[in-house]
Parts: structure tokens; C-alpha cells; sequence
């Protein structure tokens, strides 16, 4: 069934951009994410509507293995290097939160490459960050104490190396 959907006023957007961040913080990362598309139909690159879309993707990772492409796909339509490593670098983090969460018999493994891989993109964006924008090393920091405390978070086995039990 299609529906043509209905489009906000310009003059909308800030308070619809504000009941987004509240849905994501009430848990309810769905409706967060039907308002920024409804933003980004009137104004396709506030910066604003694509981050909380972006998160708001993020928050789905444990029930939709594609809203990771998804938001993945939104990166290159952020303005500047820093925000889109600083915001690849969440969707690994997260990604790699998921993978933890999931407690199967290689998701240590798999979160362990995703937290790395996160780590690596908040390098980046330390070396990009604007003075006073430390919140790259703090995501940094927050990924190196996860790995530090679960030590099921391990690279994979090298091929032919029998797991210890």
C-alpha cells in the first residue's frame, strides 16, 4: 500500500528536529527516524535531521542488520572530515555493541574487529577535532575500557589455532 506522504512547513523543522532527539531518548528510535525523513524531505542536508537520523538508525542495529548500510549511506552528507569519521566511527561502536549483545559463539570476535575498527575512525577524527572537542578521545577511551573489561572481546583465533576453553 503507498501513501503520498504529507510534507512539513519549513518553519516545523526546529521543533520536529527536537520531538526527533525526544523519541530517540524515550526509545523509540523509529519514530525519531519517520521525523528526520520528514525534515530531510524539505531540506535534504540539515546537518541536525541527518546526525539524529543517523543515531536514530544506530539505535535499531540489535532488530535491523540493514539500518547499519543505512546510516552508513547518510556519512558522506555530513559536512567535514571530522564529523564523518567521528560518526563512522559510532556506527562501529555501536555496531560492535550489538555484535557483543548478541552472545554467540563468534560475536566476541566480531565486536572486538568493530571496536578497533571504531577506535581507529576516533583516531582520525582526534587528529581532525575542532579545539575543545574531545569527544572523539572519549569515545576513544569508552571502546578501549569495553575491550578492557570483557575479555571475551578477542581477536578471532589465527587459522589452525584450536580456541581454549
Amino acid at each position: 500500500m503507498e501513501f503520498e506522504l504529507k510534507p512539513l512547513s519549513r518553519e516545523a523543522i526546529p521543533a520536529a528536529l527536537e520531538k526527533a532527539e525526544r523519541y530517540r531518548l524515550l526509545n523509540d528510535p523509529f519514530e525519531a527516524e519517520s521525523i528526520c525523513l520528514d525534515v530531510l524531505a524539505v531540506e535534504p542536508k540539515n546537518q541536525r535531521a541527518l546526525v539524529t537520523l543517523l543515531l536514530s538508525l544506530s539505535d535499531q542495529f540489535d532488530a535491523r542488520i540493514v539500518a547499519y548500510n543505512q546510516a552508513l549511506e547518510l556519512v558522506p552528507k555530513l559536512e567535514g572530515d571530522y564529523a564523518r569519521a567521528y560518526y563512522e566511527g559510532i556506527l562501529c561502536e555501536r555496531r560492535g555493541r550489538a555484535h557483543h549483545r548478541q552472545a554467540s559463539a563468534f560475536s566476541g570476535a566480531s565486536a572486538y574487529e568493530w571496536f578497533k575498527k571504531a577506535m581507529a575512525f576516533y583516531e582520525r577524527a582526534q587528529s581532525l577535532r575542532p579545539a575543545g572537542d574531545d569527544d572523539s578521545i572519549m569515545r576513544w577511551n569508552t571502546c578501549a575500557r569495553t575491550l578492557m573489561r570483557h575479555g571475551e572481546l578477542a581477536p578471532a583465533p589465527e587459522q589452525g589455532e584450536l580456541p581454549l576453553e
